[in-house]
């Protein structure tokens, strides 16, 4: 990873900077082809995947050809395009959107909203919270709270909390994370393959602005204790009670038709050593007390 520039100690920035993202194709052509490259395919292989002609996609491409609205979610699904930006296409084709997007109080939203309530309730007295597709916190249970509460000013959790901000500033959990330069690392990569997915220019934008904060230098240590390789990078934070270490989990709805399911985010911490559950459960029983 290139090194970051010179450190910046501004307070992190809210809300998201969406101005500074690039703007977006204009045409349906233009959407197409940046999906296909984003995808990097070949006109022929989107051709074959969507069982037309290359000459089709070509014309698509060049706005010879108007796409059906069949055709233009046929593209989509072949090219794993998210619900947010297949509205976008079906637009710029001169369609209605296809797919709604509620806050998750809407009352349309209510079995989902419940769902995720149950999720976070469910995994007390360990932390977890739901996200949105930039990262900022929608809800989180009684744990997560207690554990923010406790180590971050007030002025930094003013609605939207980012996530990513609030763990890479160095005014926010930077400073308290023991192993700094793998979780940076670990969440680069994660919105990395995220943007890879979505080519969401709101997260470019993010990215950009996490870029400016200063590095921690390099550690020497390959694997931590509690890291498998690949498949858990443990959180290892240094709190008022003593040395937490963590492991996370995502969940997320399987198949949903709504924009905001689909960007919604469940992320659960669990004890990867036994004073991290025993001190949860003593934080959840301090907090239970009358």
């Amino acid at each position: 990873m290139k090194p970051a520039p010179a450190p910046s100690h501004r307070a992190p920035r809210r809300p998201l900077p969406h101005r500074a993202a690039v703007a977006g194709p204009a045409s349906f052509g233009d959407h197409l082809r940046n999906w296909r490259q984003q995808r990097h395919l070949s006109q022929m292989e989107l051709a074959d995947e969507a069982d037309i002609s290359t000459r089709h996609v070509s014309f698509m491409e060049t706005g010879r050809t108007n796409p059906s609205r069949d055709m233009v979610l046929r593209l989509c699904e072949r090219l794993a395009v998210p619900l947010r930006e297949r509205n976008a296409l079906l637009v710029a084709a001169g369609y209605a959107p296809m797919y709604r997007e509620r806050a998750l109080d809407d009352p349309a939203l209510a079995a989902a909203r419940q769902a995720v309530e149950l999720v976070l309730k469910g995994h007390e007295p360990c932390p977890a919270i739901a996200l949105d597709r930039c990262w900022n916190v929608v809800a989180a249970n009684h744990a997560a709270q207690a554990l923010l509460a406790a180590h971050v000013s007030p002025e930094l959790l003013a609605p939207p909390i980012n996530v990513f901000r609030l763990s890479l500033h160095p005014q926010g959990l930077a400073s308290r994370i023991a192993n700094l330069a793998q979780w940076r690392a670990h969440l680069f990569e994660r919105l990395r393959q995220q943007i890879q997915a979505t080519a969401d220019p709101a997260l470019v934008a993010l990215q950009a602005e996490l870029l400016e904060y200063p590095a921690p230098p390099p550690s020497d240590a390959l694997v931590l204790d509690g890291e498998m390789l690949g498949v858990v990078m443990p959180f290892c934070f240094d709190s008022v009670h003593g040395m937490l270490s963590l492991i996370s989990t995502t969940t997320i709805f399987g198949t949903p038709v709504d924009v905001t399911l689909q960007e919604l985010a469940v992320e659960s911490f669990f004890p990867a050593d036994a004073f991290t559950a025993q001190v949860l459960r003593e934080v959840a029983a301090q907090n239970a007390a009358p």
